[in-house]
This record gives structure tokens, sequence and C-alpha cells, in this order.
């Protein structure tokens, strides 16, 4: 497998990645326009924001890196 492939691979995670913790935070924040979907059971926050935002912001900043290195070899 090449180093490109894999570099896709994990654009493809980070944006399901993105997905998921997106729709968690959806629900964090909306919660009467969702069917009682939270990042966990007992709404754990830090600084004051749900844990699922933070996972949104990391996949975010993998997805990133990861096309930059994808365009970077062109």
């Amino acid at each position: 497998m090449k180093k490109d492939d894999y570099l896709k691979a994990i654009l493809l995670f980070a944006v399901f990645g993105m997905l998921f913790s997106g729709y968690l935070s959806y629900g964090e924040f909306f919660p009467s326009a969702s069917s009682g979907t939270t990042c966990a059971a007992l709404s754990a926050k830090i600084f004051g924001l749900p844990t699922c935002v933070y996972g949104f912001a990391m996949y975010a900043i993998v997805a990133v890196l990861a096309l930059l290195a994808i365009n970077g070899k062109k």
C-alpha cells in the first residue's frame, strides 16, 4: 500500500468521525430537535463544552492535516 492510500484512509476515518461527533454535538446543543442523543450518559463537560465538541475539533484537525498531506505531494 502506498503512502497516499494511507492518507486517504485517514481522511475517510476523520470525515466519519466528524459526522458522528457532529451529530452528537448537535444533540447536546439542541436536545429537543434530536431524540435524546447526547455525548455521554452523564453529559460530560470540559470547560463548559460537551466532550463531543472536542472530538469534532480533533477530527477536523486530522482531516485538514490529511488533506494538506495529500495535496502537498502534487
